[in-house]
């Protein structure tokens, strides 16, 4: 059950959302040079938040086929299969696909392509630590059994929820079971905004600037199981991408 100030929430997004498809005005130029910088503050911020060095200017000319002198071969690695990924998802959603294991895995491997062929699309053989939280991921031989649970959810129960909510719940309860050696992160927010372009919302971007937020409200969805925390940052990420397009779209009633 959700709270009243989350509810709240929610149908402010979806007013935006319902206001933006009677605009009727999702072509064009403008929609197309503001999804191209949402693109690039979603891979520059996701980047970031993973330690990634690379300024926002930077990768924008990374993608844009210059190599930026003293970084490292990774970090622009990680900048073009950010691309690549958001291509592929956005060719998913495209195609109607739905999200399944096999899914989660290609996207996992355009990830690190080029940076760990070895783990590339391949659920780990290790245990793993998150650090700076008290979530300790699962050991390793449950992550098929924990995967195919989460993937049985997403089809049953995840259905029933609000498309936001099943959305943030994904990139949670993704990261809880941490699949991965590495590129869980990027992973999750990935799938969280597939499942977002899917239902028809803008994508959510976890900006650098509250990375120790993002991480706090992460800890305490897997800690205690109180997601509201997580929730509500994920909304407040959608409703600023929902302004930009308002505003790009000069939808002038208010909402």
């Amino acid at each position: 059950m959700l709270s009243k100030n989350l509810s709240r929430m929610l149908q402010n997004i979806d007013t935006k959302v319902s206001l933006l498809l009677e605009a009727g005005k999702f072509e064009g130029y403008s929609i197309k040079t503001l999804r191209d910088k949402l693109n690039v503050e979603w891979i520059y911020n996701s980047n970031a938040i993973e330690g990634n060095t690379l300024t926002l200017a930077q990768t924008k000319v990374v993608l844009e086929g210059i190599t930026i002198g003293g970084k490292s071969l990774r970090e622009h690695l990680e900048v073009i299969n950010h691309k690549e990924a958001i291509e592929y998802i956005e060719q998913i959603v495209k195609d109607k696909e739905e999200l399944s294991e096999w899914q989660i895995k290609n996207i996992h491997a355009i990830v690190l392509k080029g940076i760990d062929d070895k783990n590339a699309g391949v659920y780990r053989k290790e245990n793993v630590f998150i650090s700076g939280a008290k979530h300790i991921p699962p050991d390793y031989l449950l992550v098929p059994e924990q995967m195919h649970e989460f993937i049985e959810w997403y089809k049953t129960e995840g259905l029933e929820l609000h498309p936001v909510i099943r959305a943030a719940k994904v990139h949670a309860d993704f990261v809880k079971i941490h699949p991965f050696v590495d590129g869980n992160g990027r992973t999750a927010r990935l799938l969280m905004n597939f499942e977002l372009l899917k239902n028809g919302y803008p994508i959510a971007v976890i900006e650098k600037s509250e990375r120790y937020k993002y991480y706090e409200a992460l800890d305490m969805a897997h800690t205690t199981n109180d997601y509201e925390k997580f929730f509500k940052l994920i909304i407040r990420s959608i409703e600023k991408t929902l302004n930009y397009y308002i505003k790009i779209l000069g939808v002038k009633k208010e909402v």
